[in-house]
């Protein structure tokens, strides 16, 4: 597995990382894997030397950081591993809203959601019980938060760098002048900048090329996107009647997905990369993983329920593509609403 830097800091990361989202309790979404069903998943993610892994407070309630100290307690050296969690949403199994158009945030008890200081320093403290350790690599906040001033958060996170409760800390999906608002007050008053952000971006939704991609590359800034396979849309399996009845049991309950995706210059799209692959004598998962490690991403995080997953996976940092190969893939894509903000 190739190691490379979390932008422009020394933290060596996988190519690939492991996206913990999948392993929890189905008792929070129909798909998600147990801990006897993740157990060998996470093993095999690691014996590919993946050693790089993202998870959230909020995933199955609390249940998949759990899982994840647990199994990586189990398989690896804590020295040698990347522990990324994520702060923002309510941690409750029952949850499963987000941030309404324009910005609303949901109706839940006060201060279970959001950045402000006091939910930060409770949330950090949580989360490292739920791991079982002393700290996380990278802490990140999951959403932007409308209702908090940038500097409270900024300083609430910088503090929980320098109680060495986090070695760095990183954003998630927002707007670029959002974020390099963050990061200007951040240098202002001399705290601790995001290291890397976590964004929306496929070979099916490439939005974040116009604004975000090229702020991080000047910036600095490691861009570990969610979603490389379009919650799966860009396997191949899909089909615009999943609506109805899918071919899998997330794409069938995956209505975030039938929302980003299932135009038809997306299914378009899919039929490109499936001829490719299969020229190639590869996956889809595999070709469009590529895809993004040519386009300067870090390290995509991936999702697995299969074993075949994450080998897919790491193929594609061994895969070489020509530019030619990488506008053909590209080509005759649509532009799509902004989406993955809320």
């Amino acid at each position: 597995m190739q190691q490379t830097r979390l932008g422009s800091t020394g933290l060596s990361v996988s190519r690939i990382c492991l996206g913990m989202m999948t392993y929890g309790t189905p008792d929070w979404r129909p798909w998600v894997l147990d801990e006897a069903a993740s157990r060998p998943l996470v093993k095999h993610a690691v014996d590919l030397g993946i050693n790089f892994f993202d998870t959230a407070d909020m995933y199955s309630g609390g249940q998949s950081e759990v899982l994840t100290g647990r199994f990586l307690r189990e398989f690896c050296r804590r020295d040698e591993i990347v522990v990324a969690t994520k702060v923002f949403f309510p941690v409750d199994v029952t949850f499963s809203g987000g941030v309404a158009a324009g910005g609303k945030l949901p109706p839940v008890a006060p201060n279970k959601l959001g950045l402000s200081r006091k939910r930060i320093f409770h949330a950090i403290d949580e989360s490292l019980a739920r791991l079982g350790t002393d700290y996380v690599d990278l802490y990140q906040i999951h959403r932007f938060d409308p209702n908090t001033p940038v500097e409270e958060t900024m300083e609430a996170l910088h503090d929980v760098v320098k109680a060495g409760k986090a070695r760095y800390i990183g954003a998630s999906s927002m707007w670029a002048w959002q974020f390099a608002k963050m990061q200007q007050v951040a240098r202002t008053h001399g705290w601790t900048p995001f290291a890397s952000m976590q964004n929306h971006y496929n070979l099916a939704y490439r939005e974040e090329e116009r604004e975000m991609l090229p702020l991080c590359r000047d910036q600095g800034v490691a861009v570990i996107p969610w979603s490389p396979l379009a919650r799966g849309f860009l396997a191949g399996n899909r089909k615009a009647g999943d609506k109805q009845g899918g071919a899998t049991s997330r794409a069938e309950t995956d209505n975030i997905a039938q929302t980003y995706y299932y135009r038809a210059s997306d299914f378009a799209t899919v039929e490109r990369l499936g001829a490719m692959a299969a020229a190639k004598g590869v996956s889809n998962a595999t070709l469009a993983y590529a895809w993004l490690l040519h386009k300067g991403v870090t390290a995509p995080i991936i999702g697995a329920s299969k074993l075949p997953q994450l080998d897919q996976a790491a193929a594609a940092t061994e895969l070489v593509l020509t530019a030619d190969e990488v506008a053909q893939l590209e080509a005759g894509y649509e532009p799509h609403p902004v989406t993955g903000h809320a």
